[in-house]
């Protein structure tokens, strides 16, 4: 019997040996499952700051990308407007220049045709002076000296009412003071009479056109008085 407890004795140790390695080596496996799981871990870790640091590279590579395009475009889109505006201002100019030379050519007819047709309707208006004088000439064979004056004053009076109609105005000073703007002295005379410095008589009428001299009026105008004996004696 004492024999029997012992070998159950031995029996009992024997188990609990077994499992106490069975216990031990359960822990090893868990130890190299846990460290298992923190390697896959630490790589996953590592993989996803990778992935992460590669996708901040691509989007930075992106950016810089898409600045570069933006700064390449946006000069070219400046230079594209000037283009267009300088072409705008071209056709502008050329325009105008077309204008102005039109304007030039049509200035150069206008006075062209003034110079040739100024005297237009004065030269009309003188068709009826012309016309009076040749009546009067064929009516001068037959008709008296009376008819003759009265036809040539009546031609006289055609004219001056033209000349008048066109500013033509008639300088005739005979007794106003000699003035050298529009009279031109062809001598001096004594006239006691007469205001020294005064016209005596016209020799030829002068003409005015709208206040513009035509031709002076020729005239002789009176002289000073010579002196009394009295006092040259004196």
């Amino acid at each position: 019997m004492t024999e029997q407890a012992g070998r159950s004795k031995q029996s009992a140790g024997r188990t609990a040996d077994r499992q106490a390695e069975h216990d031990a080596e359960r822990d090893t496996d868990q130890n190299s499952t846990d460290q298992n799981k923190e390697q896959h871990a630490g790589r996953d870790a590592e993989t996803d700051l990778e992935s992460k640091n590669g996708r901040q590279v691509d989007d930075g590579g992106q950016r810089d990308a898409n600045q570069k395009d933006e700064s390449e475009v946006e000069p070219t889109m400046e230079l594209e407007a000037a283009k267009s505006k300088a072409e705008e201002n071209w056709q502008r100019y050329l325009r105008a220049a077309a204008e102005v030379e039109n304007i030039r050519k049509r200035s150069a007819r206008d006075v062209e045709h003034a110079r040739k047709f100024a005297l237009e309707n004065f030269a009309r208006d003188l068709l009826d002076v012309r016309d009076s004088l040749e009546m009067g000439q064929e009516a001068a064979e037959s008709a008296d000296a009376n008819a003759i004056a009265e036809g040539s004053a009546a031609t006289l009076r055609l004219l001056a009412t033209t000349f008048e109609r066109y500013g033509v105005a008639v300088v005739d000073p005979e007794g106003e003071p000699f003035d050298p703007e529009l009279h031109e002295a062809m001598s001096m005379v004594p006239a006691p009479d007469t205001e020294p410095g005064s016209v005596v008589n016209v020799i030829q009428k002068g003409y005015t056109l709208n206040g513009r001299l035509l031709r002076p009026a020729r005239v002789i105008v009176a002289a000073e008085p010579p002196p009394a004996d009295g006092d040259q004696a004196s």
